[in-house]
């Protein structure tokens, strides 16, 4: 049986069935569901090879407990910004070999995944800025999401036909009056950027339409489970 010793958000169930059934002759049940927050119980019960389940019981572990926490974590900034319209985004700030997982756990959280690759889409970011010459010569190369840093900055991506903007590290006045800016134009507002459980709801009060949080995926905290034959 796998236990979950504290209150959390479960994702990646499936891949303790996943692990054992690749190890030997094991049958698991989950007994919750993914998604929503639980008290401690059992979520797992398995029959099968002693052997098999031994083997395989960190590697089980180990992905539970982390997918979990990113969905928990996730799910905490998702219920801090209710009702305000915001949705949460995901980074690409995540463990090598893991980003499709991990990013399965913030949608999982209620979260919404941002790119899973550079070849998702185009983000116009400062070192493509500075390449390039300046905003107006990105913007002209390419059209896509483009990070700007204070309001002149927002002024001249505007000005050049941005319709996406990634607002970096601006501050709470800033962010309000770009929100004033393009109020009457067709423009994505994102904040990125020093972003935290206590500030969060603040922030998506200004009226910005996403906020991107590299947070959930590199700086969540693991949820406590245990395997314990029966």
């Amino acid at each position: 049986m796998i236990y979950l010793k504290e209150r959390g958000v479960l994702s990646g169930l499936q891949i303790a069935g996943w692990t054992f059934k690749e190890l030997g002759d094991v049958k698991t049940k989950i007994l919750v569901d993914e998604g929503v927050f639980i008290s401690p119980q059992d979520i797992i019960s398995f029959r099968g090879n002693a052997r098999a389940i031994l083997t395989g019981e960190r590697v089980a572990l180990n992905f539970l407990q982390r997918l979990s926490g990113i969905s928990t974590y996730t799910r905490k900034f998702v219920e801090k910004v209710k009702g305000t319209g915001v949705s949460i985004l995901d980074t690409r700030k995540t463990t090598p070999t893991l980003r499709y997982l991990e990013k399965y756990a913030v949608r999982v959280g209620g979260g919404v995944n941002h790119r899973m690759g550079l070849d998702d889409r185009v983000l116009i970011k400062e070192n493509h800025i500075r390449i390039a010459g300046g905003i107006k010569q990105a913007l002209s190369s390419i059209q896509g999401e483009i990070e700007v840093r204070n309001l002149k900055e927002v002024k001249e991506a505007i000005k050049n036909g941005a319709t996406h903007l990634l607002l970096d590290n601006m501050s709470t006045s800033e962010l309000k009056q770009t929100v004033l800016l393009t109020r009457d134009k067709d423009i994505d507002l994102e904040c990125s950027g020093g972003v935290n459980i206590e500030n969060v709801r603040g922030i998506a009060k200004t009226g910005v339409d996403y906020i991107s949080i590299g947070a959930i995926t590199h700086s969540y905290q693991s949820i406590d489970l245990s395997l314990i034959l029966k």
